[in-house]
């Protein structure tokens, strides 16, 4: 043992800790220490006691357990009687009377010659001899067996000494948890939280899955197996691991809400499931209990949340100063508001203090303890309800009537106004503890074959269970009435629909938002801040870049002209001229979509061009040919302008910013922090690592550069933890309530990941699969995926517990996913339990479901691979989200996320024109719900299908190219240019329609071509008519006989020759050319 480094740094602080309490204490609440003129410690050998004050106190200060050793604090020294190897040992600490104001460390080795009456001789004396010498301060529970112990309580006995139980105040004293105490107890919490997460839970899980028979305390057994697991267990020294105490699993109506509980040997019972489990390291406890609920009913989970805010309450009040009976009167007074019928029901007291001892009797959350909290106390805080009782169970259910509720976690007590925060970080809500069994369809199967069964008489019961037909009949009628329960479901889901549309669209009525205004740029305010330059004066061209303005003469008259009114200027050398041309924005000129703008006065007139003329050579005695300053000018202008479009595009993208919150940091070194992050989109155009840290409001993302990329919590509308299973990235996403501007762009989604294995292959590389460096490298990949999932999980836990669950992280279900493109490349869209992502390719899909308002999938025929799927949302003007491409064998899979979801979903045979109906929405959308909202996608309501088939023939003329367009294409480039806009509406109508549209065989087609030349050979042959009846009868193939007897009537005058088609295309040519000339005429122009 002399072997072993004792931490003399600990023992010298906490030694000056315990005597400055005993001096002048810090708590108010107990003066047993005060009252002792020593204190006494005697720890024997019991391998049955694992908790006591004696051996907590040579922990707290050696670090170590040492048996058979007497310690005695006097006022001036501290004396240890122990063996000569345990003296060995603490020789460590016997020069520290150096110190300043500290007592002097006496050791005394046990001589086993005459039963150490020497030494307890000595030790009485010294007792004697500090202060009055009369009041030994004790730990009264602490009564050790062993000869040596007994003798010394024997030696004690004839002396006249008053024994002062002392175990409350050192309790205090020892409570108060340092830095590298707490990191302890935060390790012990990470090995519980793995235990319980990774093996307890899951093994649960799987008992249940499988309808296994297995005792309570074989898992129990299983629990303590698994601590000495790598499997569950990483991060810690396993040799310094122990279980608190054997883990305690409940369930079945017999529950005891004490940690003195034991698992007993009666089978689980799937119903409530109360599991209470505790770990040590390196002496110090942690703790966790959590309630699995098999198919809880409403009520129960009503009543569970309850437990879990009330869990929240008490933190809230866990702060610095505080009494602990004033915390326990709070969550009894937030109990009696929320459930006041369930207060008896409630355990006695709220939780314990907790550290080298797992229960420390004097610090108790109850009401009768008055002792103050203070910063760095750990505490058990554990809730529990007993006796509730569970109606939504069978009668033949005995054991599920009577349930408990128990919910308890490790927690830290923090500065002042600061709630304390939870250790063991396990998700505790319904939906993460909940395991929900049986779905309705079951429940009604049974139903249907109870029914049937008592329908029958006792000799059909008998022969039907011989039959196996009876089992695939059952199946056929259960995928029966799925179905049909899926329709029925929705159906409900279509009339509320409509409802809630029309109450969201009575609640938006009149709140339009106005159109931002753009401010008007002026050059000059004054005619003072002109500039006095020489080319001013002398009418030459001037650009001004302080102001962004060109100076040009006109009429003999400096004039200025803002750089936004230019559109473009071109400069052309002819002969011995060199032409600057400058073209401005006017009225009726071709704009760009950010270009130009509204005109305050657009019936003024307008100067639509200027052209300046300079000559190239210079006559002698000039400096420079009078072109030059056409040249500069040009150059200028084109420097200037490039600045002004930059700046105005940097302007347009901050516009619509909302304003964020600033980060507030926090100065915390336990922030949860993540290294070696990528980010995207990138900031700069090279690829840059950083690190990406937590801190009281928001993220900070710092690359290698320095740059800083912040998120704050309050505008994450969802968070993303995809791991690293089948993908070649981890990462982290965040999807925005507001765009945040980095990298001079606007950003909704932010995505941190890092990589986790080569994205690309050596091909040229020689393979082997027993080659070891493959193998070395498949390990290594394997475990740095191990290792980096450990990381992101704990640092989205972290940040979950400390942002007290404002930020959640999603993990998409991967097992739920299918393929589909939504951009160009088909991607595995995956499904959570909010969204719909994919956020592995850029750019990301993350299409949140509470913004959907219904889903229609195009394409749907069975002879067709793949079909569409279109996301409509809530906000109209808002534009709709397409996925192409999904397999058609997808398409339940698809319907069933959904209808699980509460989403309404239709389908159709053919594409539609979404630009356009959501344009008619929108322009009434009252006047749309009013006459059936979405119904007219439902493929049942025909009649509403019809009107809008004929709506939109009525809306869009040329929905179909007639055969004289057709042939105009074919046989003129021309044609293009003279039917643009035919074209336009011709290529969104053939869009409309399915790909796969059937058509005519060849056989047909060259049955219809030898009927026409018979026709023709006939005499008195029409071919006017015969040009108009196939017309007619091709556009019949597509469309209703409604729908083409309304085109052949607009399109009559089209239908002619195909010389006749070109002559009429030559002449609409020329008149376009001439309005065109007419225009350019009528708008005012002036040159130089």
């Amino acid at each position: 043992m002399s072997n072993v480094v004792l931490d003399k740094a600990n023992f010298v602080s906490r030694v000056k800790k315990l005597y400055q309490n005993w001096k002048t204490p810090e708590y108010n609440h107990d003066d047993t220490l005060q009252k002792s003129d020593c204190i006494m410690s005697a720890v024997g050998t019991d391998e049955e006691v694992m908790y006591s004050k004696s051996t907590a106190l040579q922990n707290w200060l050696l670090g170590y357990e040492l048996t058979d050793t007497i310690t005695i604090f006097t006022e001036t020294s501290i004396y240890f009687l122990a063996s000569k190897k345990k003296i060995e040992f603490l020789k460590q600490i016997e020069d520290i009377k150096d110190e300043s104001n500290l007592p002097q460390v006496k050791l005394l080795v046990k001589d086993k010659n005459d039963k150490d009456k020497g030494n307890f001789e000595t030790l009485i004396d010294v007792m004697k001899s500090s202060k009055i010498g009369k009041a030994i301060g004790v730990f009264a529970k602490d009564n050790f067996p062993g000869e040596f112990c007994e003798s010394w309580r024997a030696a004690l006995k004839g002396k006249d000494f008053e024994q002062i139980d002392v175990s409350s105040a050192l309790g205090w004293i020892m409570c108060i948890k340092e830095d590298s105490e707490i990191l302890t107890v935060k390790k012990a919490c990470l090995v519980t939280v793995d235990v319980f997460n990774k093996y307890l839970k899951d093994h649960i899980m799987e008992i249940i899955d499988a309808d296994k028979k297995v005792k309570h305390s074989k898992l129990s057994e299983g629990v303590e197996q698994a601590l000495t697991d790598k499997k569950y267990v990483s991060g810690v020294d396993q040799s310094q691991l122990d279980m608190c105490y054997p883990a305690i699993i409940q369930s079945g109506g017999n529950y005891s809400l004490k940690f003195s509980a034991v698992s007993d040997k009666n089978h689980l019972h799937f119903g409530a499931i109360v599991c209470s489990l505790g770990v040590r390291y390196k002496s110090y406890c942690s703790n966790i209990v959590r309630t699995l609920l098999v198919n809880p009913s409403e009520k129960i989970q009503e009543i569970y949340n309850f437990l879990v805010n009330m869990e929240d309450e008490l933190l809230k009040e866990m702060t610095p100063g505080k009494k602990l009976s004033d915390v326990y009167e709070k969550g009894l007074t937030y109990a009696k508001k929320e459930q006041p019928s369930l207060v008896e029901k409630l355990t006695k007291t709220f939780g314990f203090a907790m550290g080298l001892e797992f229960r420390d009797n004097s610090l108790i959350i109850g009401p009768k303890c008055t002792a103050t909290l203070k910063k760095g106390m750990i505490f058990n805080l554990n809730i529990g309800l007993a006796g509730l009782e569970n109606k939504n169970v069978s009668k033949d259910d005995k054991e599920g009537r009577t349930i408990a509720l128990f919910v308890g976690d490790t927690i830290l007590v923090n500065d002042s106004d600061t709630p304390a925060s939870i250790l063991t970080q396990s998700k505790k809500k319904v939906k993460n503890i909940g395991i929900f069994l049986k779905d309705d369809d079951s429940e009604e199967e049974e139903e249907t074959e109870t029914s049937q069964k008592s329908k029958k008489a006792p000799n059909e019961i008998l022969e039907s269970r011989g039959k196996r037909t009876t089992v695939l009949e059952n199946k056929l009628r259960s995928e029966h009435s799925s179905e049909e329960k899926r329709k029925q479901h929705q159906k409900e889901l279509a009339v509320a629909l409509n409802e809630k549309a029309k109450e969201r669209l009575a609640r938006q009525s009149g709140g339009k938002e106005a159109e931002k205004v753009r401010k008007s740029t002026v050059s000059y305010k004054s005619v003072n801040q002109m500039p006095r330059e020489p080319e001013v004066k002398d009418l030459k061209l001037y650009v001004d870049r302080k102001y962004e303005t060109v100076i040009m003469p006109i009429f003999g008259l400096p004039v200025p002209y803002h750089i936004s009114t230019i559109k473009n200027i071109s400069q052309s050398i002819e002969g011995d001229y060199t032409y600057l041309r400058i073209n401005f924005f006017h009225p009726g000129a071709t704009m760009g979509r950010n270009e130009g703008g509204n005109y305050s006065h657009p019936d003024a007139t307008f100067v639509k061009e200027v052209t300046y003329r300079s000559l190239n050579t210079k006559e002698p005695g000039e400096i420079s040919a009078p072109s030059s300053n056409l040249n500069t000018a040009f150059r200028l202008i084109k420097e200037v302008q490039k600045r002004f479009k930059t700046r105005e595009a940097e302007e347009r993208e901050k516009e619509d910013l909302v304003k964020q919150d600033t980060l507030v940091l926090s100065q915390n070194k336990g922030n949860p922090k993540l290294k070696d992050l990528y980010i995207r989109p990138n900031i700069v155009t090279k690829r840059m690592n950083g690190s990406l840290e937590a801190h009281t409001n928001g993220f900070r993302y710092t690359s290698v550069r320095g740059d800083k990329v912040d998120i704050l919590y309050n505008n994450i509308k969802s968070a993303f933890f995809q791991p690293c299973d089948g993908e070649m990235i981890i990462l982290l996403h965040f999807h925005l309530k507001h765009a945040i501007m980095f990298g001079k762009k606007k950003h909704v989604d932010v995505q941190f990941y890092t990589e986790v294995g080569e994205i690309t292959t050596d091909l040229g590389k020689h393979q082997h699969m027993h080659d070891r460096d493959d193998l070395a490298a498949e390990q290594s990949e394997r475990e740095l995926r191990d290792k980096l999932k450990t990381a992101f999980k704990s640092f989205c836990e972290k940040v979950e517990s400390m942002t007290k669950q404002q930020v959640e992280f999603d993990v998409p279900f991967r097992e739920l996913g299918f393929p589909g493109a939504p951009y160009r490349s088909t991607v595995l869209l995956q499904p959570t339990s909010g969204s719909l992502v994919n956020l592995t390719e850029w750019p990301p899909l993350v299409i949140s479901l509470e913004d959907v308002e219904l889903v229609h999938f195009e394409r749907v025929q069975f002879h067709l691979r793949n079909f569409d799927m279109i996301f409509v949302f809530k906000d109209y003007n808002r534009k709709m989200a397409m996925i192409n491409a999904i397999p058609m064998n997808m398409l339940d899979h698809v319907k069933e996320w959904l209808n699980s979801c509460d989403i309404h979903y239709s389908e159709g045979i053919q594409s539609l024109n979404w630009t356009k109906i959501m344009k008619t929405i929108t322009d009434d959308p009252v006047g749309f719900i009013e006459n059936g909202g979405w119904t007219f996608l439902d493929p049942e309501s025909d009649g509403e299908g019809a009107r809008d088939d004929d709506s939109d023939d009525e809306d869009d003329d040329a929905y179909e190219p007639t055969d004289a367009e057709t042939e105009e294409e074919e046989d003129s480039e021309m044609s293009e240019y003279s039917e643009a806009s035919e074209d336009e509406d011709d290529d969104s109508s053939e869009e409309m329609g399915s790909e796969e549209e059937s058509g005519k065989d060849w056989s047909d087609l060259e049955r219809e071509a030898a009927e026409e030349d018979r026709e023709r050979e006939r005499p008195g042959f029409d071919k006017h008519r015969s040009k108009h009846k196939s017309n007619h009868h091709k556009s019949s193939n597509h469309h209703s006989p409604k729908k083409s007897s309304h085109k052949s009537s607009h399109n009559e005058s089209k239908k002619r020759s195909r010389d006749d088609s070109r002559d009429n295309h030559n002449d609409k040519l020329q008149q376009h050319v001439e309005c065109h000339l007419n225009n350019c005429l009528y708008k005012h122009k002036t040159s130089f």
